[in-house]
């Protein structure tokens, strides 16, 4: 796991690093807001600890233009500023989780902990032996990974995504094609994809995951 720390104090930046590589993390280092939001947006994080009151760039301008441009990278705002405002302030502005100075290191590393494994449950989607990975874009069952299309794929996440539920084909067609017009009828082309995701998904299981709702759609659960 990689962690950045953006902190401008050198002895707080210090310990941080070396108690996080203690527990077995990855850690770097920014000084200022602006080296801070130039490594988020230039490397992949899997969580960033973040001053507010930095030079060059407020951590709270950072963590806002962070989440503008779309990074869902957890943020655990760590600074002296206390007061329920300041609080409340740092969550509206995106942060995830937000711990006072001077801190325990053990609750740091609790709410570190927590964080990544919330993301990581996020990241990692599941239904019975299914197991899709939406950031490495692979999807496995029983271990054994399966060969999914790009469109294939974006159909079985939605399935999996809203698991338990009957979606149905004009779901489908509303959310994941955007042709306004087309020779073959889009019902079609999705029983065709669907029947495809079957037989790779279901095929050679006892337990069948998607099923058919007839004359509406389709339902991926556990029988």
């Amino acid at each position: 796991m990689r962690i950045l720390v953006v902190e401008d104090e050198a002895k707080v930046a210090r310990a941080l690093r070396e108690g996080l590589q203690r527990e077995q993390y990855e850690v770097s280092i920014a000084r200022s807001g602006e080296d801070g939001f130039f490594q988020m947006t230039d490397q992949d994080f899997d969580l960033v600890i973040l001053d507010i009151m930095l030079p060059k760039r407020d951590g709270l301008e950072v963590l806002k233009a962070l989440r503008k441009q779309g990074k869902r990278t957890p943020v655990l705002v760590l600074t002296a500023r206390d007061t329920l405002e300041d609080r409340v302030l740092g969550l509206n502005s995106g942060a995830d989780d937000y711990l006072v100075k001077p801190f325990a290191f053990a609750e740091l590393i609790a709410r570190v902990r927590a964080l990544l494994r919330r993301t990581d449950q996020a990241l990692r989607l599941t239904v019975s032996d299914l197991e899709v990975d939406v950031i490495a874009h692979r999807v496995s069952r029983s271990g054994k990974d399966l060969d999914l299309t790009h469109r294939e794929y974006e159909l079985l996440v939605y399935l999996v995504r809203h698991q338990g539920e009957t979606v149905s084909r004009d779901m489908l067609g509303r959310e994941l094609w955007t042709e306004v017009s087309r020779a073959t009828p889009l019902t079609n082309v999705i029983d065709v994809h669907m029947a495809r995701i079957r037989r790779k998904v279901d095929d050679g299981f006892d337990t069948k995951l998607i099923h058919t709702v007839r004359g509406v759609g389709y339902v991926l659960r556990e029988s």
